[in-house]
């Protein structure tokens, strides 16, 4: 393989990386958005008393909900989207780390073509 296509083959390699990065970003904010969402919903519910009606949307009908089981739902909501940040940014961590790594090998490239060019 000739340097220019090692070259490119790099750089695709190394943007793809940078797009499946930008995806992740994306992600980890409309979950953090839900997680604000849910944590709203969870302090008005601390604001009620046991005897508040409480309705959920389902479709295009409001359905009344037990407070106690709206507040297990709200919680084990926020537990999962907590979980799936946790992960995401852990995989945002390994491309950025991936991304560093052809990074580097894109600059050694350059320079052992340019070495070999100025011989």
């Amino acid at each position: 393989m000739d340097a220019q296509k090692k070259l490119q083959a790099l750089s695709d390699e190394f943007q793809q990386l940078q797009t499946d990065l930008e995806s992740l970003v994306d992600a980890r904010q409309k979950l953090e958005s839900q997680q604000q969402e849910n944590q709203g919903v969870q302090s008005e519910f601390a604001q009620l008393d046991d005897e508040s009606n409480i309705y959920k949307l389902v479709g295009p009908v409001l359905l009344k909900q037990d407070k106690t089981e709206a507040v297990m739902a709200v919680k084990g909501r926020l537990e999962f989207i907590e979980k799936e940040i946790k992960r995401i940014e852990k995989e945002i961590e390994e491309k950025q780390e991936t991304a560093e790594k052809k990074r580097v090998e894109i600059m050694q490239f350059q320079s052992q073509v340019q070495q070999q060019a100025s011989e």
